[in-house]
């Protein structure tokens, strides 16, 4: 598979502004390619590409990581943009075995990352100069939420407990090494459950013993995600801390853990909604 830095010279160094048919695959992505403005070159987008407004009129491709390559060569593209984790790889491999050039995108959950992200992308479409002043202007940004956050007293954390779903009365949660621990930790606030990596189930015991102050959560509909009332009436969050004071966070799940130019307003959100400020 070609990666992304690698490709992205290769492109840059003479076929780049040929790459005029471009399906972006990841929520992120799409939001960089239009924040460069270059959202004509757009052909397709995957099923997490939500924002800017009007996007989801482009062809779906498929989800993230669940992909068909033969819906992907039906657009005819010159050049595919995909986020770190796109796949599954033999999908991306029959891409390549159609010499479509992909580039895929690194997708660190962090300031940098975001930053990498960027001219990542600008390298790919050959716009270095309008990613570079991106980048620029989004980590000043960055600079300044991650300034007033650690202003917070240390005393005063809150404890998050990031739900990812409710299905069947089971509480899917987020550990560490997550792009939901990532957000928590960069708004201020400490992950209620830091034991394992990933996303997994917690029993009733363990979501009491989180003891969390708040519950987030992504703002989307379907039998997977409760209610508030649903949600607080649950065994084990109606005893937590977050329960006795309703404090339930509703982001956008692309805004809240897309980590893409959008990330320094999703901190202070965030931040806004555990402490007020």
């Amino acid at each position: 598979m070609i990666r992304a830095l690698a490709l992205a010279a290769a492109l840059v160094s003479g076929t780049a502004q040929a790459q005029e048919r471009v399906v972006s695959i990841g929520g992120s992505v799409t939001e960089i390619v239009h924040a460069l403005g270059q959202g004509d070159r757009l052909i397709a987008r995957d099923t997490t590409s939500t924002y800017p407004e009007g996007v989801t009129a482009l062809p779906d491709v498929g989800y993230l990581r669940a992909l068909s390559p033969e819906g992907v060569l039906s657009t005819a593209p010159d050049l595919v943009l995909a986020e770190e984790g796109a796949g599954p790889p033999e999908a991306l491999e029959v891409l390549e075995n159609a010499s479509v050039p992909v580039v895929i995108v690194p997708n660190e959950p962090s300031p940098a990352g975001v930053l990498a992200k960027i001219r990542a992308i600008g390298a790919a479409l050959a716009t270095e100069a309008e990613a570079e002043a991106l980048a620029i202007a989004i980590g000043e940004r960055l600079d300044q939420v991650q300034a007033r956050i650690a202003g917070l007293p240390p005393e005063g954390r809150k404890r998050v407990l990031f739900i990812l779903s409710t299905q069947g009365g089971r509480i899917l949660a987020s550990g560490s090494g997550t792009s939901a621990d990532a957000m928590i930790a960069l708004a201020g606030g400490v992950n209620a459950v830091t034991g394992f990596s990933g996303y997994k189930p917690l029993t009733d015991e363990a979501v009491i013993e989180a003891a969390p102050d708040a519950i987030l959560m992504m703002a989307r509909g379907g039998d997977h995600i409760a209610d508030q009332a649903e949600l607080l009436a649950l065994p084990a969050i109606s005893v937590t801390p977050a329960a006795e004071t309703g404090s339930v966070i509703r982001m956008d799940g692309l805004y809240l853990l897309g980590f893409g130019p959008r990330t320094a307003d999703a901190v202070a959100d965030l931040a806004a909604a555990l402490y007020g400020e």
